[in-house]
């Protein structure tokens, strides 16, 4: 095999990867991408099914304080490009964005596509090079080394940027085998966990009549922290919004206590459970009184059990129900992972303090971050990040 020399080498075509090869591009490199998969963005394009959250207009704290860990190194790379950055990039590929009551931005087609054929075009018009089903294998006499469809190649890059993903959806091409090549080159890992993933609840079989139904609105709170958001009750568990926001301590053990009434204050909700109510059902005098879903009658029923013989339990139930979790889902059902290449072994451009000149970005770097438009944000902006350093890079710079 006779390594074949590049200006700069992109490792992996999902967002991070693709900004890194734009940055690269940009800067008068010349990029070579090589993806596993047969095509580009495959999990881009799975996010886009369910409308593509591109960022969240926030104030830059409040988006900063998004992300539980790996937040303050990620910071300063935000502050480079946030939420503003992105639509104004994203509007730069025709793509235009709207921003919803949330504060969630997405394309005005709620899509992924468009924007991933739009990108894919400026990156061909930047003379951008994309070898798909290139799978890397690691480094030999420092070659990039790779199985592709003809057999073993190599690239000789004078900077590469890794951008391999993280350990979930396998399938799309995150699997997180790229760990050995780096923990072989001595660089520091911190394990995978999942994360944006549902939590298993062995529910009894009256719930099933509920599964698919969303629990809203609802306060949860886990470890010392709460947040307002909703949930859906599955055969399997819990999953959503709600409990991917808690999953930092959901995942440390940290128990879940539900308020099905966060509208109202503790007083409120017995004031209004001491009335009379005759000859009514229980589960009407919930819904009368409190105007509960009957997905929080049922949480009730199942959790609070005899305790709601009683107003005062069933007040104090409603406010404070604990919901006893066995556990997150398997880490290929994640939407993202935590753990990856620990920023102990990158310096301030992202570069590898085990490797000179290989820089590394997007969600194989160990931080966390709730849905909502944070994971990709970050994505792009550490892409961009290390792009940037990869183009000012020189063999034989430290």
């Amino acid at each position: 095999m006779t390594p074949e020399a590049c200006d700069a080498l992109v490792i992996g075509a999902g967002p991070a990867g693709l900004m890194a090869a734009e940055t690269l591009a940009t800067a008068g490199r010349r990029v070579v991408v090589a993806e596993t998969k047969p095509s580009i963005g495959r999990k881009l394009l799975m996010a886009g099914k369910s409308g593509l959250n591109l960022s969240k207009d926030e104030p830059p704290a409040a988006f900063a304080a998004a992300y539980p860990e790996g937040g303050e190194l990620l910071a300063p790379i935000l502050a480079e490009f946030g939420p503003d950055d992105v639509v104004a990039w994203a509007n730069g590929l025709g793509v235009p964005t709207f921003t919803g009551s949330s504060g969630r931005i997405f394309p005005v087609a709620m899509k992924a596509s468009p924007l991933l054929r739009a990108w894919a075009a400026r990156l061909a018009a930047l003379n951008v090079t994309i070898r798909t089903r290139w799978r890397w294998t690691g480094w030999r006499d420092g070659a990039a080394t790779f199985d592709t469809p003809d057999g073993e190649t190599g690239l000789h890059p004078r900077a590469t940027v890794l951008a391999l993903g993280g350990g979930s959806w396998a399938r799309l091409g995150s699997d997180g085998g790229w760990q050995a090549i780096l923990a072989a080159e001595g660089a520091p890992l911190a394990p995978f966990r999942p994360s944006n993933v549902g939590f298993r609840r062995a529910w009894s079989a009256p719930m099933a009549r509920h599964f698919g139904a969303a629990v809203k609105p609802v306060r949860l709170a886990a470890g010392g922290r709460s947040a307002r958001g909703e949930f859906v009750v599955s055969a399997g568990g819990v999953e959503g919004g709600g409990i991917y926001a808690m999953g930092p301590e959901l995942r440390a053990g940290a128990a879940l206590v539900l308020d099905l009434a966060p509208d109202l204050d503790a007083t409120a909700v017995a004031a209004r459970l001491a009335r009379p109510r005759g000859r009514v059902s229980l589960a009407n005098h919930l819904r009368r009184t409190l105007g509960l879903s009957p997905v929080k009658i049922a949480l009730l029923r199942e959790l609070a059990g005899p305790a709601l013989a009683d107003p005062a339990a069933t007040a104090a139930a409603v406010k404070a129900l604990p919901l006893p979790l066995d556990g997150p889902r398997p880490i290929d059902e994640a939407i993202s992972t935590a753990g990856g290449l620990s920023f102990a072994g990158l310096d301030a451009g992202l570069m590898l303090r085990v490797r000179p000149g290989v820089f590394a970005a997007g969600e194989m770097l160990d931080w966390d971050a709730p849905t909502g438009g944070y994971l990709l944000t970050a994505c792009l902006a550490t892409g961009r990040h290390a792009g940037r350093a990869a183009a000012g890079w020189r063999p034989g710079r430290t």
